[in-house]
């Protein structure tokens, strides 16, 4: 029985390694909040209690509970506090991993801050010149959702709300064994899905402070979650989340199970032969382990599919160029040509360079914005695809949303949700209209296209750089919401690709960073500057090229630059806003729009930190520099570039007034 004994030692040798696998897991990084403006000076003796904490904490993460609290230097002034918390399901090894990839990152990311944060999946490290120890703290605050959505919303909400609250009850009074203060939940939604929840709190909170702060964190997960299959509130005291898939190793969140027994043949007898030979043992033994042996590879492969639907840059490997990925999105030609009362004049919403934007209402009464693109026009089949693609695949609240596409012969349309107020710049540059928004809704919609854009850079599947924000690209909803819109010159970047170079300049004069319109090299910071340009006319009330209208009058961007170095920004706000507007938020805005519009990218924000400046008073703002004056009033020409035209990265380039989206006709 030697090489029967040698044969099933080698089998389970090998489904304990596959069930490992079922443990380990890559770490996820989420986010990092630095404060930058908060910086000690190097080799300051507070530089160096920060290096000897996070040592401190990355030596200590042996600790079996997941959990450690340390401070470093004894003077107050230049005192460090700091934690590290695991998830409450992760093992030991993982979280040892986490914490000293925390640790490393942390220092790398923000050095020197007086407080930062960093946040993976499986582990969460802080510090701060500041004690936070057993205090609730629900700033800076994170949140993140899975982007499909489910069934019976409304149900499913309040399915939600309970289960998320009997775990919180369950976490709050966990003081037996670790009191790790973390907990899950599992109930049915339908008969083939279970939600699956997930709670927990730094356990140096008492158990009334814990449940403040769950419970503050399960209030707000309507707020970005609402009809979402998954979604997740992350505090720097407490986190809670929910998928539709169990997310978290279901060994360490429930008893143990009973020891199985291990039924082991009976021992040789010492003379005579077995009735049973070793061949037929092995024929027997060999297809049931090889079969969990595949179990656990299936296993393997659906854990880990499905850790990565939070990933914030997973790539999307579908092929961009295929329209069959969307196929399902196809519309009759008919149906939209009766829709639109065959393209009637009375229908029309608006014209661009590739087309005729019109409005419709299909059979069941939805209204739809169709976007025909001319037979002549430049965006050809290779444009058309990318935004099918691009757009098919994203779903957030402050994007104009894609229901589908038309191909009849040379005909090609796009079909968007209606979106009735227009564009942005319909009313913010129209002296009649500019009154209908004050400072409250302009900073809402401000803060609406700052969180579109952070989902395209950071939170979609994709990372995507637009490469035409503007205000005739930002649409306004019933409620005023703001929506971004035309997609037809973005770019897909992959997973960790923060840059790009182009011989093909597209986009739109005075919102092109000038790295972008001089040398052709686009970024996800391109992007920011652009909505630096946007951030200024909206306080302003002025378009990038209003300027441009007389000979001796500057540009928008030396405007508040100028206002902003003297100590007069406010003469640079809207006089329609002068009896609605906050000084506080006014004076951060300008000084974040000129934050992005600064001629070195690498000083510019990313919009991560954006949002959390417009979410948050207490960020402080760095001092921004002289902005980059590429365009000046003496070129006398604003003009749009159109993403059909190839042209050379020296001047002067090729003119088309373009504006594929644009609702409103000049």
């Amino acid at each position: 029985m030697d090489s029967f004994n040698i044969f099933i030692n080698l089998l389970l040798t090998i489904v304990l390694c596959f069930f490992n696998l079922l443990d380990g897991a890559d770490i996820v990084y989420l986010y990092t909040y630095c404060p930058k403006a908060t910086i000690s000076p190097v080799n300051s003796i507070y530089d160096k209690n920060i290096n000897s904490l996070v040592s401190s904490l990355s030596s200590n993460s042996t600790q079996k509970n997941g959990f450690y609290n340390a401070t470093a230097g004894q003077d107050p002034s230049t005192k460090v506090y700091g934690l590290y918390l695991c998830r409450g399901d992760v093992a030991q090894d993982v979280c040892q991993d986490c914490v000293a990839t925390a640790s490393k990152e942390i220092i790398r990311r923000c050095p020197r801050n007086n407080e930062s944060i960093i946040y993976y999946d499986e582990c969460m490290l802080r510090y701060s010149n500041e004690s936070f120890f057993s205090q609730v703290q629900y700033r800076p605050w994170l949140r993140m959702w899975n982007t499909q959505n489910v069934s019976e919303v409304e149900r499913f909400m309040k399915l939600l709300e309970k289960t998320m609250n009997d775990t919180a009850a369950r976490a709050a009074n966990d003081r037996s064994g670790s009191g790790k203060m973390f907990s899950t939940g599992e109930v049915n939604f339908t008969s083939f899905q279970s939600l699956y929840t997930l709670v927990q709190c730094t356990w140096d909170l008492s158990a009334q402070a814990c449940n403040s702060c769950l419970h503050e964190a399960i209030a707000r997960l309507p707020r970005c979650c609402d009809g979402k299959q998954g979604g997740r509130t992350i505090f720097p005291s407490c986190n809670v989340r929910y998928e539709l898939y169990r997310f978290y190793r279901v060994e360490a969140t429930a008893p143990a199970p009973s020891p199985v027994p291990v039924l082991l043949p009976p021992a040789p007898k010492p003379r005579g032969k077995s009735r049973i030979s070793t061949g037929t043992i092995i024929a027997v033994v060999a297809p049931i382990v090889v079969s969990v042996l595949l179990f656990a590879i299936g296993c393997c492969f659906l854990v880990r599919k499905s850790r990565k639907k939070f990933s914030p840059t997973q790539e999307d490997r579908s092929d961009g160029d295929e329209i069959s990925t969307v196929e399902s999105l196809q519309f009759d030609f008919g149906v939209i040509e009766a829709a639109t009362n065959k393209f009637s004049q009375e229908n029309k919403l608006g014209e661009g360079g590739f087309g005729v934007v019109y409005k419709g209402i299909l059979p069941s009464g939805q209204e739809i914005a169709v976007k025909r693109l001319s037979l002549y026009s430049g965006q050809g089949l290779e444009e058309f695809k990318n935004e099918v693609v691009v757009v098919a695949k994203l779903q957030h609240r402050n994007l104009v949303r894609l229901l589908g596409f038309c191909v009849e012969g040379e005909e090609k349309m796009l079909i968007y949700e209606f979106v009735p107020n227009k564009s942005l710049d319909y009313f913010l540059f129209d002296p009649e209209k500019q009154g209908l928004l004050d400072w409250s809704r302009r900073y809402k919609i401000l803060g609406g296209i700052a969180r579109g854009i952070l989902y395209l850079h950071e939170d979609s599947r994709l990372r995507i750089i637009h490469r035409d924000l503007k205000t005739s690209n930002i649409l306004l909803d019933a409620e005023m919401n703001s929506k971004i819109s035309d997609f037809g010159m973005a770019r897909i970047l992959g997973v960790d690709q923060t840059q790009d170079n182009t011989n093909r300049i597209v986009g739109t004069y005075g919102y092109l960073s000038p790295e972008y319109a001089i040398h052709g090299r686009y970024s996800l910071k391109s992007d920011i500057y652009s909505f630096g340009v946007i951030v200024l006319e909206i306080i302003s009330g002025k378009k990038i090229s209003s300027f441009d209208q007389s000979d001796d009058a500057e540009d928008l961007l030396s405007c508040a630059w100028k206002h902003w170095s003297e100590g007069t920004a406010l003469q640079f706000l809207d006089k329609n806003l002068i009896d609605s507007y906050s000084k506080n938020e006014v004076m951060r805005c300008i000084q974040l729009g000129l934050l992005c519009v600064q001629e070195n990218p690498a000083e510019r924000p990313t919009m991560g930190t954006i949002v959390l400046m417009l979410d948050s008073y207490s960020v402080t703002l760095p001092m921004p520099q002289k902005p980059a004056f590429f365009l000046h009033s003496e070129t006398n020409q604003w003009k749009e570039l159109g993403s059909h035209q190839t042209t050379s990265k020296s001047m002067p380039y090729s003119v088309d007034e373009a504006s594929i989206t644009e609702v409103q006709p000049r």
